[in-house]
């Protein structure tokens, strides 16, 4: 089941940079992440609302808080950085670059994780590079 959750990731998020893409045309990069953070803002806490989730706040560990809110705040930078790439270059060259975030991820989940790597994730890990690599020459 995972596998149908991360396409349909990667599908978002494909529409996500040709959405902001546009959206960033004529307003501050930083104005249009603040936008776009309130809108999942609204739609996740709906979600855990309707889903009678909002209870179980109380019961969260905090390591996971305080991991959480880091993520939060690397999500947060991520995004600022992401609208600033888009607004000045082409949503087809920024995606792509942007997707480096791929194998830095592995590297960081072999190292903190201890998450094992097999050839074929080097081998892949090794040509999303490649190919970011070449998204970055003109």
């Amino acid at each position: 089941m995972w596998k149908y959750y991360a396409l349909l990731s990667a599908f978002f998020a494909a529409l996500t940079a040709i959405f902001a893409k546009i959206g960033v045309k004529d307003i501050n990069s930083d104005l249009a992440t603040a936008i776009r953070t309130s809108v999942i803002l609204l739609i996740t806490w709906g979600i855990v609302i309707a889903g009678s989730h909002l209870a179980e706040v109380r019961s969260i560990p905090r390591h996971a808080w305080l991991f959480l809110i880091l993520s939060g705040a690397a999500t947060g930078l991520s995004w600022l950085f992401y609208f600033k790439a888009l607004q000045s270059g082409d949503a087809s060259r920024v995606a792509p670059i942007d997707k480096l975030s791929v194998p830095i991820t592995i590297c960081l989940a072999f190292l903190f994780l201890k998450e094992p790597v097999s050839p074929k994730v080097i081998v892949g890990a090794l040509l999303i590079t490649a190919g970011s690599i070449v998204m970055l020459s003109k």
